[in-house]
């Protein structure tokens, strides 16, 4: 079996993150010197710390960059100033879903030789809406939207999907939540990074060389690197 993540390895997502990111910093740059201010990672602090209470997804993010401007402003950001950046999650939300550049032919061939699932994390109301727009939802056998992709998450699926950790290969851009928790657990990974990552995805501990780990620059590789496991797996 297959497992297949959706942002940024099926569909783009970060990209509008970043952008979202950017306003956000221009709007308070209107009111500290960004630079000293440390925007940036005093942003990303209080996304990190709010993850527990408010999940993954645009609307976690919003409440975050709410939080952050008036922490960051001393209490000083105009009520206009929160209702744009309220704004800017309310365009996020509406993004038609892009995706990547070959990934449905590669999705399509894979579909054609083994069993493949979606597993995402996010805000439940946007995923939904991305994978139904996405036109591809029909060749995955199960759609996962799961508030964490951690070791014990992917051990609960395993059971549903009944299948062993040996049997599964992951693809996804993230090492933290696609690649990092499989491995742990004894199943394969197919690491496709984007161009973009946000830092809490790209912190993993994973050891250099491992052989059950593939790492691929486009989705016209993704076929002949799960043949490259299944071989592995075989012999």
């Amino acid at each position: 079996m297959v497992g297949f993540d959706a942002d940024d390895t099926l569909w783009r997502s970060e990209d509008y993150f970043h952008a979202a990111q950017d306003e956000f910093e221009r709007i308070v740059g209107g009111y500290v010197d960004l630079a000293d201010a440390r925007v940036r990672e005093r942003l990303y602090a209080v996304e990190k710390g709010n993850i527990a209470f408010f999940g993954y997804g645009v609307k976690g993010m919003a409440l975050s960059m709410v939080e952050a401007a008036v922490q960051i402003t001393g209490e000083r950001i105009a009520a206009r100033d929160l209702h744009r950046i309220v704004g800017i999650a309310k365009e996020m939300l509406q993004h038609p879903v892009e995706l990547l550049p070959g990934i449905r032919d590669a999705v399509e061939a894979i579909a054609c030789e083994h069993e493949i699932v979606l597993i995402t994390k996010g805000d439940l109301f946007h995923q939904e809406a991305k994978v139904r727009d996405c036109g591809m939802a029909h060749l995955f056998r199960r759609i996962e939207i799961v508030s964490e992709k951690d070791d014990a998450t992917y051990v609960r699926l395993f059971d549903e999907f009944g299948v062993v950790p040996r049997q599964f290969t992951m693809i996804g851009n993230s090492l933290r939540s696609d690649i990092a928790p499989v491995l742990r657990l004894g199943g394969w990974g197919i690491h496709m990074p984007y161009h973009l990552t946000w830092a809490h995805e790209a912190e993993a501990d994973i050891p250099a060389g491992s052989e059950r780990l593939q790492v691929v620059s486009s989705p016209a590789e993704l076929p002949a690197a799960l043949c490259r496991i299944v071989e592995s797996a075989i012999g």
